[in-house]
């Protein structure tokens, strides 16, 4: 979440300025996502606020269950959860149009689409669980492996890409091309059923409603390090386990993309994605479990647990108030205010504020004991 918020510090921007800084390059691409095949810093963040999901849950339905609440009313609960997701993620991305803009690519739309099933299968043995994972993800590439590649008449212009892009994967990769592929084809159908401004033809960024199908295979994957939390298993045995299954999981999306049989594509989440970034996952449970939980040192991760106690509210207030926060500076504090440091600059001085400020408004809530919950 923190990653996410810090979006307004605009290292890309500084990085335009300082050409020549390899250091502010680096800081730039793991701001940004990669434009299509691969993976940055930033591009975790999705499946990490996904896979934490997965790991609340078994938490969530013993604490719920030990107070004596009936699978129906847990069932209803956890559709009314659902809903108020998807139309939240739906609400945050029209906040701009001029009309609601029906779209389903939002982190909080996707994690609504799939939580009910991982509710239904959180109350089934990890076996039950692992089928399921194991039939998303095969089933899933195959969508996509038997939707027919691009012919000699297609329209390009109505994907919005060109047959000549840089980033377009040949061979058999290129069923995961961004909008030619099976999941771009569904939402040609299924998002204009929906009232809008003009026909849905593309998606700018290649994201898919589909994808949430997959998502439910990242959130499965939670699931399982939840259940090993609640275990009684030493400490010990929990990150060892964390860090082995983190590996494997490396491994296998690495795998599948090098042997071209699955491309890493975080953007319509692909199969080797949900494996890599999974891996990835695991191994920072496994750190801030190890070193909060277990090894006790708790007090620097206060500036983040402000903002976890709260991650919807974090979330909302990130996406709604962060352009209202930094107009609300120039007015205050003058047009120039943020030059403090150079034209270079700018944008980070006015990020830093703006992020202070969104961090103050979650402290507020945390001290007075408000938590934002579905």
């Amino acid at each position: 979440m923190l990653l996410m918020m810090a979006e307004v510090l605009a290292f890309s921007r500084v990085s335009e300025a300082l050409p020549n800084s390899t250091f502010w390059q680096f800081l730039s691409f793991h701001q940004s996502h990669v434009e299509w095949v691969g993976c940055s810093l930033h591009d975790l963040i999705q499946p990490s606020f996904s896979f934490l999901v997965g790991v609340a849950l078994p938490f969530s339905l013993g604490s719920r269950l030990a107070k004596g609440a009936t699978f129906g009313a847990l069932l209803r609960h956890t559709m009314v959860r659902s809903l108020i997701l998807i139309l939240l993620g739906i609400f945050l991305r029209s906040m701009h149009s001029e009309q609601t803009y029906f779209t389903f690519e939002d982190t909080l739309s996707q994690i609504g689409l799939g939580y009910t099933f991982l509710f239904l299968l959180g109350f089934y043995s990890p076996r039950v669980q692992l089928i399921a994972l194991v039939l998303i993800l095969v089933g899933y590439w195959a969508a996509f492996a038997l939707f027919p590649l691009p012919g000699a008449g297609f329209n390009y212009t109505l994907a919005g890409v060109t047959p000549d892009w840089q980033y377009n994967l040949q061979g058999f990769a290129a069923h995961w091309n961004k909008n030619t592929n099976f999941a771009w084809d569904f939402d040609r159908w299924f998002l204009n059923l929906f009232p809008r401004e003009s026909t849905f033809t593309n998606n700018g960024g290649g994201y898919s409603t589909l994808s949430f199908i997959p998502t439910l295979g990242t959130m499965i994957l939670g699931l399982f390090a939840g259940k090993t939390l609640k275990d009684n298993v030493a400490p010990n045995q929990k990150i060892k386990k964390f860090v082995i299954t983190g590996v494997l999981l490396l491994i296998g999306g690495l795998v599948l993309h090098l042997t071209g049989v699955n491309p890493i594509v975080k953007r319509i989440w692909t199969p080797a994605w949900v494996l890599f970034s999974g891996g990835w996952c695991f191994l920072f449970l496994a750190f801030f479990y190890g070193v909060i939980d277990v090894a006790n040192y708790k007090r620097w991760s206060f500036f983040l647990m402000v903002i976890g106690m709260n991650s919807i509210a974090a979330y909302v207030i990130a996406d709604g108030l962060g352009a209202f926060i930094g107009n609300s500076l120039a007015i205050h504090l003058g047009q120039d205010y943020n030059l403090l440091f150079g034209l270079p600059y700018a944008t980070l001085v006015k990020g830093a504020l703006v992020l202070l400020i969104e961090w103050w408004i979650l402290y507020w809530m945390y001290k007075n004991k408000i938590f934002i919950k579905i």
